[in-house]
């Protein structure tokens, strides 16, 4: 009898998978034989909840992923940083408080900290870190600086920004580079009027504009250009017109900006400041030794909330500026190399360490704005399927966004890309872990791939 039932369970199971396969295989063939995808590549698989293959539909091997690529990133960072892990900002002084005068430099320095000064976290905004900051100068006594104030900024390297992202890219908040010291996600937001700049988010220090920009159309088409170091931006493309739009951008110097920012804080609240504000990249730019950081005198040390907070905003809010730091730290902790070669390095080795064929994983950074990242959707699942072992497991699968359809995956958007990755429960109870990932589609495909995953309900 229970070998009846065993077999009964069994048939029933594989009537189910093969329904479902043929399901997603018309659902699929359909929206490839479209006019719409005549020259599209697509990248399809699905999984029980154990790794048994549910279906696959596999064009080139690597497809460009945009920001599915994170799921590699965050999974990787929860496993060998932990949830609990924090980055650090410290403040300190070179020299000797007498009688309230600092003869000396204050200096405050960072290990990458990509949350300081970022509006996400509550307890943690720019204002809760000028009022400790202060604080702490006061109770070290300080009431006058006769030195400089140093922003050291040489915890990572200097390449800000990973190879192969697009200079479209890079002068937009989502193209914001990571540095040694980051300031308010290295982001700053104009309120523009058609083409008249309104104002500021805050004032960015030494920056120069051409501003190319049409009032034309009813919806923001501008662009942003700033490099790292640079003193000159521009902006092009169109605004609507008769309107205020706010449009985001990136920092070009964002040590320095917060060095700009302090200063001003300390003149406020009467602690004068004799010398002058610079960062270590730019006594290395003009041909100085860059100060080293004392190792005592420290007087404040603010740590960021802890990484479990910051992958949830990474996945949710898709922070491409968070994925390159998490790069550069696993660079740091894992290889003592902070580069972006050597942390997407470690990346792939992590994730071969797991089983995946590293002929299906081809980073180019920890976001997934390059173009230049190919990776398979089988690849992402079997990526998917190790973190729901894990421990920290819910703390990953919390960051994952609802999407249009109602389904909790991680999506990707760039130009002629579309990805969504993710797990789901369908109404019967089956559990399931898909990748999707589509390269040069006609349109959005954003509700064509969606339809496909509606399948799975």
């Amino acid at each position: 009898m229970k070998k009846l039932v065993f077999l009964f369970s069994f048939s029933a199971q594989l009537v189910f998978a093969q329904n479902i396969n043929q399901k997603l295989d018309d659902a699929t063939k359909n929206l490839m034989n479209s006019s719409t995808a005549i020259s599209s590549n697509l990248s399809f698989y699905v999984a029980d909840e154990n790794g048994n293959l549910i279906y696959e539909y596999q064009g080139k091997k690597g497809l460009s992923t945009a920001s599915t690529q994170k799921i590699f990133t965050a999974a990787a960072a929860l496993e060998i940083l932990g949830k609990n892990y924090t980055y650090k900002t410290v403040t300190s002084y070179s020299g000797m408080i007498s009688k309230g005068n600092l003869n000396g430099n204050l200096i405050v320095t960072s290990n990458g900290d990509p949350t300081l000064g970022s509006w996400r976290y509550e307890g943690y905004k720019p204002e809760n870190f000028k009022q400790k900051l202060l604080d702490a100068i006061k109770k070290a006594g300080i009431t006058k600086i006769s030195g400089d104030l140093i922003i050291d900024d040489s915890y990572f390297d200097h390449q800000t920004v990973p190879g192969g992202w697009p200079w479209d890219d890079l002068g937009n908040y989502y193209g914001a580079g990571v540095w040694g010291v980051n300031w308010r996600e290295n982001q700053f937001d104009i309120n523009i009027n058609g083409t008249d700049f309104k104002n500021f988010s805050y004032p960015l220090e030494g920056v120069k504009w051409l501003n190319d920009l049409k009032a034309a159309g009813s919806s923001d088409q501008s662009l942003i250009f700033t490099a790292p170091h640079s003193n000159v931006a521009l902006i092009n493309g169109s605004l609507p017109a008769g309107k205020v739009t706010t449009v985001s951008g990136s920092v070009p110097n964002p040590p320095l900006q917060l060095g700009i920012e302090i200063k001003k804080w300390l003149s406020d609240s009467k602690i004068e400041i004799s010398g002058k504000v610079f960062t270590n990249s730019q006594l290395e730019i003009e041909g100085q030794e860059p100060l080293k950081t004392p190792t005592k005198n420290i007087i404040f040390t603010y740590e960021s909330p802890t990484l479990d907070k910051i992958v949830f905003w990474f996945l949710r809010k898709s922070v491409n500026m968070y994925g390159e730091n998490l790069i550069k730290t696993l660079g740091k902790e894992k290889k003592g190399n902070p580069s972006f070669k050597s942390g997407i390095s470690y990346l792939k080795e992590f994730w071969k360490s797991k089983g995946i064929d590293s002929a299906m994983i081809n980073f180019a950074d920890g976001s997934g704005l390059s173009p230049q990242n190919y990776v398979s959707a089988k690849a992402e699942v079997q990526a998917l399927l190790y973190a729901k072992k894990q421990p920290w497991f819910e703390t990953y699968y919390d960051g994952f966004p609802t999407q249009d359809n109602g389904m909790k995956m991680k999506s990707g958007t760039m130009r002629d890309t579309k990805s969504y990755a993710g797990y789901y429960t369908s109404k019967d109870g089956k559990n399931y872990v898909y990748s999707i990932i589509i390269n040069n589609y006609q349109g959005s495909g954003s509700s064509e791939l969606q339809k496909i995953l509606n399948v799975l309900k």
